[in-house]
């Protein structure tokens, strides 16, 4: 998730996707039951609205970014939803995108179409919520899937832990594909975005990363997950953490 700095109204702050190590891409452990409709159309809609952004430009983002002062004053809760289908750039979206179909489509087999797409709205809600409480008077626009999509990587952590996630590997002008524990790597990320959020906090960098609502959203996840799942899914799939 991204804040959209107002002295520069055309750019919007976005995560540092080039300096990602890794890039998670696949479960390689677990096959599909069902088809992920849900998933497929979450990132559709994605693409389609950063299409109107493109066409909109500044205008477009202002209307329907979610401001924290705004949300407290009572006012255009709607961007609570509209906000995460905005992105910053191309890499925001594509990085985003690229996160999302790694997890998101074993989490929507194990809760069934309509309880995923519910899960992930609140989700993405619930992270907005979060980094609205650290920032509450703040009026800079925030943007981006990031809190719905860490709800569905929390999701992943506690639901299978022990799949190998099939992950792009980028060390300098080294490039390889290895297979990383889901509770390891997602895990991992956890930490860093707690770790970035606390250096955000402490003064020490602003890359004008929503961190706060990353942790929030991967902290959803990870507690409502298992009520989210169908119980097929749990007595056949997840495992226990």
């Amino acid at each position: 998730m991204a804040r959209h700095r107002r002295g520069d109204p055309g750019v919007c702050c976005q995560p540092r996707q080039r300096g990602r190590p890794v890039i998670p891409l696949t479960d390689a452990s677990r096959r599909r039951v069902n088809a992920p409709l849900v998933a497929m159309l979450l990132v559709a809609a994605n693409v389609l609205v950063f299409l109107l952004e493109l066409a909109g430009g500044t205008a477009f983002i202002r209307q329907w970014a979610l401001v924290p002062s705004e949300i407290v004053a009572g006012r255009h809760w709607i961007t609570l939803v509209t906000a995460m289908f905005l992105h910053g750039g191309v890499m925001h979206i594509v990085g985003n995108m690229v996160f999302f179909w790694a997890f998101a489509p074993e989490i929507e087999d194990a809760m069934g179409h309509v309880r995923f797409l519910a899960f992930y709205l609140i989700g993405g809600v619930v992270a907005f919520l979060v980094q609205i409480a650290v920032a509450p008077h703040s009026t800079v626009p925030n943007v981006g899937a990031s809190g719905a999509i860490a709800a569905v990587m929390g999701a992943f952590f506690v639901t299978y832990p022990r799949d190998r996630i099939k992950t792009l590997l980028l060390i300098g002008w080294f490039v390889d594909v290895v297979y990383v524990p889901a509770w390891l790597l997602v895990g991992l990320w956890i930490v860093t975005q707690v770790v970035s959020q606390a250096g955000a906090a402490a003064g020490v960098q602003d890359s004008g990363v929503a961190y706060m609502a990353h942790v929030g959203g991967a902290a959803f996840g990870v507690i409502c997950a298992r009520w989210f799942e169908t119980r097929s899914a749990r007595e056949a799939g997840a495992e226990p953490y």
